[in-house]
Order: C-alpha cells, then structure tokens, then sequence
C-alpha cells in the first residue's frame, strides 16, 4: 500500500526548503569537482536544482549551471543565496527536461531519479536527457543502491537520524519490494512539537538503470560508488553512473 494522500510536491514545500541546507552530507566539494571535470568546459544541467547545494559552487568554479525545478519554495531559497540570481532556471518537471538547447553534462544527484514514482517516468527521462546531450555529452546519476532494504525485517525500520539536546529527528521506513517503492517519513520531535517530512521513492537496481539508458540510446561508461571515484562493488551503498552515446 503507498502512502495515504501522498503528493510528491509534499516532500518539497516550504517547511523542507527551509531545513534542506541544515545538515549537508559532506561531499559537496568532491561532487562539484568530479562534476567540474566531466563537464569539460562545456554547459551544464541540473536535474531538480533544489536550493543549490551543487549547482551553485560548481557555477561559482567558473562552470555555466542551468537548472530545472518543480518546486517554487526550493527555488526560492536558491534565489536567496549569493550567485543564485545568476543561474538560469526552469520551472517544471524534471522528468520533461523542459529546456532549449543542449549540454555537455547533465547531472541528477542525491537519489532524485528515484522521486519519479514509475518506471515509465523514469525512462522517460533518460530518454529526455539524451535529447539534450551534445554528441560528446554525458548523463551523471547518483542513486542509493537498494540491497539493504532486502534485510530488512517485516520491509520496515526506524532509525534515529540525528539526536541533540531538544531535538530527535527519526527515519521512518516502509518498503514495497515487490513495486520497489520506499516510503518514508523524516520525523522531528522537539519543545515546540512534531513536524513531519514525508518522501515517497520508486528505486532501481544498477543494472536496471543501465537498461533505461540503452532504451535511451546511452551507454554505461563509468560506475563509481563514490564521487572520489571509489571502486564500485557488491558491497557498495551508493552508485554514480555515467553514461554517454
């Protein structure tokens, strides 16, 4: 069963633009300039540019970002940042690449791919994407890899996500193997309440990413588990697929 009234757009209004740069992941430097070097000079893309995390440093390292966005609130707070006035950004569905023109690079990080909830959506975009490559350009996705959920008991968890004096933020987790579909919820307990943060993800599998890029007539050229270009292995969490013509 999904997620009761779920809209995808609940997962990106204001209340989570306004947290989303609270606790950044670490690895924004070591994205941007594996980013930086892909693109070789060329224009850039990013699929659901959010509030800037990558798009904006890697566009203040000399690199032309445009960006593609569904939600007003996350953009909003992009626009607020310095340098965030300069970007060129289109409002709409990702999944569309509603753009003009073409890139050397296209990127989609942070497990985005998956918040298109089918798999039609997601070929779709990646056959989106390669209309908008140059001859020479590349597709650059980061995904979580979904062996975990597979150990998981009864496909649910509940993990503390971050503890401080007067605030606990819980991962609620259920998991759909069979659709291939995670729900969660983000949940903050503090003096002044409960908030919750819900995210619903379509995953996919490697191997099934690869597919969808040969549907989109792209090929698999590099397979990372890291943006520091660790080796990709069976034991890998994480997955950076480049793909190009």
């Amino acid at each position: 069963m999904a997620m009761k009234g779920y809209d995808p757009m609940d997962s990106f209004r204001q209340d989570t633009a306004d947290r989303y740069d609270d606790h950044l992941r670490g690895d924004e430097a070591a994205t941007v300039a594996f980013l930086r070097e892909r693109a070789a000079g060329g224009a850039v893309l990013e699929l659901a540019v959010g509030t800037g995390r990558i798009a904006l440093p890697l566009a203040a390292s000399g690199v032309r970002v445009d960006g593609v966005d569904l939600s007003p609130e996350m953009v909003g707070r992009l626009r607020a940042k310095p340098g965030g006035d300069d970007l060129t950004v289109v409002m709409g569905d990702f999944a569309e690449v509603p753009v003009e023109g073409s890139y050397r690079l296209v990127y989609l990080v942070y497990n985005t791919l998956f918040n298109l909830l089918t798999q039609d959506d997601q070929v779709r975009c990646f056959q989106n994407v390669a209309e908008h490559l140059d001859e020479d350009g590349e597709f650059v996705v980061e995904a979580f890899v979904p062996g975990y959920l597979h150990r998981l008991r009864d496909d649910q968890y509940v993990d503390a996500e971050h503890i401080a004096v007067g605030r606990v933020t819980l991962d609620v987790g259920r998991h759909d193997p069979v659709r291939q579909v995670l729900d969660e919820s983000h949940v903050v307990l503090s003096p002044q309440g409960t908030s919750v943060f819900p995210i619903v993800c379509r995953y996919a599998w490697p191997s099934e990413l690869d597919l969808m890029a040969r549907i989109a007539g792209l090929r698999l050229r590099e397979r990372w588990s890291g943006w520091e270009r660790e080796p990709f292995t069976a034991t890998s969490r994480n997955c950076v697929s480049v793909y190009g013509r």
